[in-house]
């Protein structure tokens, strides 16, 4: 018997994967989640750089983050979660995770 699972469950699995991935990542480095949580602050290009050396799963997670368009670059071009990206955050760790209040 096999199981046969969905492209959309297979996405949202790898997305949960990642979210999970980044906030250890994030939190290892010394930053909180409302950096990519809310959508005014962000992470800049140098820092997405260091945490891109520091770990190879930065890279996979941040690139499948965009391509699932879970994360994008605000206007002032730092990586943010979009609000979808923001309420799977939510969902796997509470309000206080992504909180955009």
């Amino acid at each position: 018997m096999s199981l046969d699972i969905s492209p959309a469950a297979n996405l949202q699995r790898s997305l949960r994967q990642c979210l999970s991935t980044v906030a250890a990542l994030l939190y290892d480095h010394g930053h909180v989640l409302e950096i990519i949580t809310l959508p005014h602050r962000g992470l800049e290009r140098g820092e997405l750089k260091t945490l891109k050396t520091i770990s190879s799963e930065w890279a996979t997670c941040q690139q499948v983050l965009e391509i699932s368009e879970a994360a994008t670059y605000n206007g002032h071009g730092r990586f943010v979660l979009t609000a979808m990206g923001r309420e799977i955050m939510f969902d796997m760790f509470g309000q206080g995770a992504a909180d955009c209040a």
